[in-house]
């Protein structure tokens, strides 16, 4: 399936990976933001990843920081592709701040059980279920594993944010919520309820994260809650939510969603999308790592290719920047690592996950003598290709050890090269990017050139 799940370049630092998002560290004043297809749910990641989901999240959210930088401004610097964005580095302020329009969701259910106060606020005795308020309530929580609800009082006593500052963000989120409700609204949309983050950048506040989407925010279909209030029926992801309660087992809801439930929440994604920005999400043509590849490269954040010269210990060093050296006058990204197969080997499994789902092509030289299992490990743990160039002392060396490298178990392709430069080209071969096969060609072409010009001159 055309998704993104796992965002991992091993050229790129990640800060955090969260739910959904997932972020890259830049520099001191940018970083990434790749929002992903996975999808949460009572606070735990589905197994499924939802086709056109990251995209339409992130494009949407930079539609509504376009559309609100005259109410705040907030920390997008441009869209990158379609699920990547670079954003201003900004300090977080740990509260999501909660606007409530209609009593429903968890504080309806708690207000069945006779709760009246929700973070500080109190809410009015006899309400129903998806009862409007007569304005808009702040309920803010903590911006933790469990969103605590937390006061105001609270919330600047704990020093999450001083009273001046919390009096902004008050003010932004309800104007945030007033704009939003009324645009959606044009459009038939209830905005029911929503969260908003902030941040702080030389002590200004600014919006940060997501910004009225699906995955934030709760929607009703204003005709459908105008015939049946209490029945309204939501067009965001509570689908899934719904579906997860529908088919509980044993108390535990599923974590992994049928095709045609998969398939029906990237539909309702779409539609959202195309009710709120009046334009038909397409995602482009490419597949979607492809293009984020591409995309990334485009900007220059990454290199064409990876190289790992994966060493058995720092005595291989000497070696490892041999082969280096070989691999220079190529664009790519050369990084060594030390891992011991026999001493170590536990670290091959972090290591594996990173090359296995690399954003861009990979190869990797792995550089061990004597009883050479760390080619084989690698090559039996990753889906890239392994070349083995030992770090042979002398001609009874090769004779002696060669045969640990030669012979892997099945399953295990792991290639020997001998000498430093061919398993340097190997490497670079191996990743069939065309610009560098462009530039094998032009020197192959060159040796062939200059043979058959020293053949003329001996001739002579």
């Amino acid at each position: 399936m055309n998704t993104l799940y796992h965002f991992i370049s091993p050229q790129l630092y990640k800060i955090h990976a969260g739910k959904v998002r997932d972020s890259i560290r830049i520099d001191k004043q940018k970083r990434l933001i790749v929002v992903t297809d996975r999808i949460s749910a009572f606070n735990k990641n589905l197994v499924n990843a939802i086709p056109l989901k990251g995209g339409i999240l992130n494009s949407l959210t930079n539609f509504w920081f376009n559309k609100t930088r005259h109410i705040i401004d907030n920390h997008l610097i441009e869209q990158i592709d379609e699920n990547v964005s670079m954003v201003k580095e900004a300090q977080p302020i740990r509260v999501e701040m909660i606007v409530r329009a209609y009593l429903t969701g968890s504080m309806w259910r708690g207000y069945q059980k006779g709760k009246r106060i929700f973070s500080g606020v109190k809410i009015d005795e006899g309400l129903k279920k998806n009862q409007k308020f007569a304005n808009p309530i702040l309920t803010p929580t903590t911006k933790d594993k469990d969103d605590t609800e937390i006061t105001e009082q609270e919330i600047i006593e704990r020093g999450l944010a001083d009273k001046d500052v919390y009096q902004l963000m008050k003010q932004k989120a309800l104007e945030l919520f007033d704009f939003g409700s009324k645009y959606l609204l044009e459009r038939g949309i209830i905005l029911v309820d929503t969260k908003y983050e902030f941040g702080l950048i030389d002590g200004k506040l600014i919006l940060i994260d997501e910004i009225h989407t699906p995955d934030s925010s709760r929607f009703w279909d204003k005709n459908d809650y105008e015939k049946s209030p209490e029945n309204a029926e939501q067009i965001d992801k509570e689908f899934v939510r719904q579906w997860m309660l529908a088919h509980k087992k044993d108390g535990k809801v599923p974590e992994k969603l049928p095709k045609n439930i998969v398939e029906e929440t990237s539909k309702r994604y779409s539609e959202i999308y195309k009710i709120i920005t009046g334009k038909e999400y397409k995602g482009g043509n490419l597949p979607v790592k492809t293009r984020v590849y591409h995309n990334l490269l485009r900007k220059k954040l990454i290199k064409p290719g990876y190289v790992a010269l994966v060493m058995g210990s720092k005595s291989d060093l000497d070696h490892a920047n041999k082969i280096q050296s070989y691999i220079e006058k190529f664009d790519i990204k050369v990084e060594k690592r030390i891992i011991s197969a026999h001493k170590n080997g536990e670290r091959l499994v972090d290591f594996a996950e990173i090359i296995n789902n690399a954003i861009e092509p990979v190869s990797i030289i792995a550089i061990a003598g004597r009883s050479n299992g760390l080619g084989g490990a690698l090559a039996a743990n990753v889906n890239v290709p392994v070349i083995n160039c030992p770090p042979f002392s002398d001609k009874t060396d090769i004779m002696l050890n060669i045969n640990s490298s030669l012979m892997m178990p099945s399953n295990t392709p792991a290639v020997t090269v001998i000498h430093p430069d061919n398993a340097a080209l190997a490497a670079v071969r191996s990743l069939q990017i065309p610009e560098f096969k462009e530039q094998m060609t032009r020197e192959i072409s060159e040796m062939k050139r200059k043979l058959i010009a020293d053949d003329e001159a001996v001739r002579s």
